[in-house]
């Protein structure tokens, strides 16, 4: 393998042309086989997607020359793949407003502000170990923050099945999606709907704390074009933002309890 590498490197380089070597992906969503593949190539790319969307990710994990926090969007259609020009836009096409257990979300891909929606549904166990579940976020994460839930606000979720779910198989890693999670999971437990209007974005700490998230106005500006009213963010950025369009309302949260008061419908 490192010689076959070696020899479709020298001739990408000598001759100034892109070279795409297609390798096999395993169950657990690693490259097959040895990582010297890796190593050796100057940029490594995952297409990503779930086989009833038709719409694929492809993400940078490693760039000799640039940022791997980037991706781009495309469509499958039958003359092949075809670019998205508005993801979000495309991500919240199917969602249905004024129902309980649904939070807008403004994500960060890498340059790139993405609003995707975060599910969940919060049902009464009917054995007698409650069942959480995490698609698109980490499992390790939603079960951190139902604690907090549990600890600080007082929710008594032990008897809960907790189903948490990025609508359109997107998935998320960045701590921002900390308080839609919170926000989504009160909001079914409560049964309680948030605002159709509502984008909600900030990381959680162990102690409650909604902590500050980086690239705020971005998020912002990306929720005012797509006709959101009102923005529930960290307090540590409420002071920072400078958002032209005053139609934007800005609320500044410090505690999930704050938060959850200014995103639930009573």
């Amino acid at each position: 393998m490192r010689a076959s590498t070696t020899v479709l490197m020298n001739m990408a380089k000598s001759r100034g042309i892109t070279v795409f070597i297609v390798g096999h992906v395993t169950k657990e969503g690693a490259l097959a086989g040895p990582r010297v593949l890796e190593h050796m190539v100057d940029t490594v790319l995952y297409f990503e997607g779930e086989r009833h969307h038709t719409y694929r990710i492809l993400r940078g994990v490693k760039n000799r020359f640039g940022s791997t926090n980037e991706i781009g969007v495309f469509e499958m259609q039958e003359k092949g793949i075809v670019q998205v020009e508005n993801p979000s836009e495309l991500l919240l096409s199917g969602r249905t407003k004024g129902v309980s257990g649904s939070v807008v979300l403004c994500s960060m891909e890498g340059t790139r502000p993405i609003l995707v929606e975060i599910q969940a549904l919060v049902s009464t166990t009917a054995f007698g170990m409650a069942r959480r579940m995490a698609t698109g976020v980490d499992y390790n994460r939603v079960a951190l923050l139902m604690a907090v839930l549990e600890k600080k606000i007082g929710m008594q979720l032990y008897n809960q099945d907790i189903y948490v779910n990025v609508a359109g198989g997107f998935k998320i890693d960045e701590p921002a999606a900390d308080l839609a999670i919170i926000s989504a999971v009160a909001s079914s437990f409560r049964n309680a709907p948030t605002p159709s209007n509502l984008v909600v974005m900030g990381e959680v700490g162990l102690t409650g704390e909604i902590r500050g998230i980086a690239q705020i106005e971005k998020r912002i500006k990306e929720c005012a074009k797509l006709g959101f009213k009102t923005c529930v963010i960290p307090k540590a950025n409420e002071l920072s933002v400078n958002i032209a369009d005053g139609d934007m309302e800005i609320i500044g949260v410090s505690n999930i309890g704050e938060a959850l008061d200014a995103i639930l419908i009573k």
